[in-house]
């Protein structure tokens, strides 16, 4: 039921955290797995060479998706190098000018926007046009806990990016469904990766202690949601979004 061999997926952001630990368990259960990243290039190559050893199959694939021209790039580069595309996972995402919002600055707000929606979204059209002339497809849209709360007085320009990406995913779902096209979001909770970093110590402390089941999430725990929307298990649910954090 949570078969994904032979499907060709491309993971977007998939050098560190969620996105590599989601890429590694697609591979591991047969994928053909494209690994985007961007600037951490000694972290793709050796998740690309855990992958090697356990006879994965995958291969590397860099862009920039702050500059715009990449996202039709990226989805021909995977499509040229693999010969199709069933899954997308837009994974990469990010916070710019992580401050009060009182001192929040054109460049990080539009920076922000454009990893989190506007990447995303142009990155899911070009893999809907693909899909609407090859038999349908999936998008997952890795979405946050910040869309429901509207994020701290520090992201609140992430929270609302996620809340945007959720949307689109709600409104690309309902046109992707005449073409078999299933897109879906899963908003991760507090989980345990170097995005957090650049919170101090004391603040994750408080920030676990306010989750129901009293722990940060791993990876794994978002990867197999992923796992189990691009498997056989997901092909007969299209525009939800489903939330992975803790009871958060």
């Amino acid at each position: 039921m949570f078969d994904v061999k032979g499907k060709k997926i491309l993971v977007t952001g998939a050098s560190t955290g969620i996105g590599a630990c989601t890429a590694e368990l697609l591979a591991s259960r047969g994928a053909t797995v494209g690994l985007h990243y961007n600037r951490s290039s000694k972290e793709a190559n050796d998740l690309l060479q855990r992958i090697y050893e356990f006879g994965g199959t995958a291969a590397i694939l860099q862009a920039d998706l702050l500059d715009a021209s990449s996202h039709k790039s990226l989805v021909d580069a995977f499509i040229c190098s693999f010969g199709g595309l069933d899954v997308l996972v837009n994974n990469a995402g990010g916070i710019h000018g992580f401050k009060h919002f009182l001192e929040m600055d054109d460049a990080s707000w539009d920076d922000t926007f454009m990893i989190n929606v506007k990447a995303p979204f142009f990155i899911a059209k070009e893999a809907f046009a693909f899909m609407k002339d090859n038999g349908g497809g999936k998008i997952i849209n890795i979405s946050s806990i910040s869309a429901k709360y509207g994020g701290s007085s520090h992201s609140m320009h992430y929270g609302a990016a996620k809340a945007a990406l959720d949307s689109l995913t709600k409104g690309m779902s309902r046109h992707g469904a005449e073409y078999n096209i299933l897109v879906n979001s899963i908003r991760a909770g507090f989980v345990d990766t170097p995005f957090h970093k650049k919170i101090n110590r004391q603040n994750i402390d408080e920030r676990v202690r306010s989750i129901p089941l009293k722990k940060a999430g791993e990876p794994i725990d978002i990867a197999r949601m992923v796992l189990f929307l691009a498997s056989e298990a997901g092909d007969y649910v299209t525009g939800e979004t489903f939330t992975v954090a803790g009871g958060d």
